[in-house]
């Protein structure tokens, strides 16, 4: 009976470690401030689509605006989903200057963010 629990156990831990290091998705939730300009705004969107061609670890990347009429986004009107093969390309991402460059131009007019990164689950 040990020997199965510990072969339970084992099997367990394989696949979570396997799930953890497959495909991840990088979900980002946008509040921008009361008085961010349209300009800014498109400036923001531009940035950020532009990280797919400026970082090769983004799988894919895909953005929109909020057309939800069930009004409980909580003014978290924009949405993003960066796609990566493996957390490793994730984190790779996170720390990659241009992301960071994009962060500080974010920054200044970003009333509230969202972050949520999940493995997809089949």
């Amino acid at each position: 009976m040990k020997t199965l629990a510990s072969l339970l156990a084992l099997a367990l831990l394989t696949m979570s470690s396997i799930a953890a290091d497959g495909p991840i998705r990088h979900v980002v939730h946008f509040k921008f401030k009361s008085d961010a300009t349209p300009e800014q705004i498109k400036k923001i969107t531009d940035e950020f689509a532009a990280l797919k061609t400026k970082i090769s670890e983004v799988d894919s990347l895909e953005w929109g605006k909020n057309v939800s009429p069930e009004g409980l986004s909580k003014g978290l009107d924009y949405c993003w989903i960066v796609s990566f093969k493996t957390t490793k390309d994730r984190d790779t991402y996170l720390v990659h200057p241009a992301h960071k460059a994009f962060v500080d131009i974010l920054k200044p007019i970003l009333d509230d963010v969202v972050v949520v990164d999940f493995v997809p689950e089949k």
